[in-house]
């Protein structure tokens, strides 16, 4: 393993040394190295040794995504918001993964020395583990830890979230008709198809659990329905009830921060739950339906949408990154869990 006559391995080398031939993509490292075809379509630059660094103190999807989110791992000529392509690869490449050699073994040694192994800093983006949650005194999915994990992800700023989410500020599934279908008309859609299957008139009354930014709470007063909200989140709350405000339908509906098991009223009418699910953990199943029940009058409907599993051979967990960056208490479990 050589690099201009020097014993100097290089990035390269590294893959080299845990891949077996050919790989699904191209890497390019600031050292100037490369391995991969030269005709692959996605192709990963190394930036600095600081991406070695986070990949090599936390193995997996949790290291490449920090060095990913850091700036630090790229990948040139991929849309940033659109990463898919560059995550199959990744995904592909576990199919190439082998054990190094003793001689493999000590050249990436040499390298991460070089690049000055140390622990680095977690990334402000992530939300604290749960084991440091824990030892803080903070269980999981009780009020106060779930306050904070809505406020470690939510509260970023509700400009920053317009930026992403757009006009609607729909953080849920899209309904769409054809691969043409506008992303904002997608989400009307399928925020008006939850109003259809709750089917209530106008006067009658809906509880929103988890309401965000009050995109079905707008709808549903539009249509007659008094609503009520709760997020635990105070700008959404904020936002919510200013786009109440602007559309003349503060009278007909409101968002509240609130914990959905300390909402005082009764029997409504309609109950939805949109995404929120994935929060409240597969261990509290059964405290979250009840309540939803206990809320609901006798015939009324209830309507609850989360993230799945394909099948039960993938865990319930968040994985490594998205527990990292957005839910560190969150669950997916398959259809028929129980």
């Amino acid at each position: 393993m050589t690099r201009n006559g020097t014993s100097t391995p290089t990035v390269a080398d590294l893959v080299k040394a845990v891949t077996t031939p050919p790989l699904p993509l191209r890497i390019t490292a600031y050292d100037g190295s490369t391995v991969g075809p030269r005709d692959a379509t996605v192709e990963l630059h190394v930036k600095s040794p600081r991406a070695l660094i986070y990949i090599a103190t936390a193995p997996g999807e949790l290291g490449l995504a920090r060095a990913y989110i850091t700036g630090e791992l790229l990948a040139p000529g991929i849309e940033p918001g659109n990463p898919y392509a560059a995550f199959d690869s990744l995904q592909a490449c576990k199919h190439h993964l082998r054990r190094p050699t003793p001689a493999g073994m000590r050249a990436i040694s040499r390298l991460l020395r070089r690049a000055g192994l140390h622990r680095p800093e977690v990334p402000q983006i992530e939300t604290p583990p749960a084991w440091r949650r824990a030892l803080a005194g903070v269980r999981p999915h009780t009020e106060t830890a779930d306050k904070e994990t809505v406020t470690s992800h939510y509260d970023r700023s509700n400009r920053f979230y317009s930026l992403v989410l757009g006009p609607s500020m729909t953080y849920t599934c899209a309904l769409f008709d054809s691969p043409g279908t506008p992303l904002e008309d997608a989400q009307r859609r399928k925020i008006n198809l939850v109003l259809d299957k709750l089917d209530l008139a106008p006067g009658q009354r809906l509880l929103d659990i988890g309401c965000g930014w009050g995109s079905v709470l707008v709808a549903a007063a539009r249509r007659g329905i008094r609503a009520i909200g709760v997020t635990l989140s105070e700008p959404q709350a904020r936002w919510a009830n200013a786009w109440l405000a602007r559309e003349g339908l503060a009278d007909l509906a409101q968002a509240r921060v609130m914990d959905y098991r300390e909402v005082p009223e009764r029997d409504f009418d309609g109950i939805c739950s949109l995404g929120m699910m994935e929060h409240v953990g597969v261990h509290h199943y059964d405290e979250y339906f009840h309540t939803m029940f206990v809320l609901l009058r006798p015939g009324g409907r209830l309507l609850n949408h989360q993230i799945t599993r394909r099948d039960s051979s993938q865990r319930n967990g968040a994985g490594a990154s998205w527990a990292a960056t957005s839910s560190p208490t969150g669950s997916s479990p398959p259809p028929g869990w129980s």
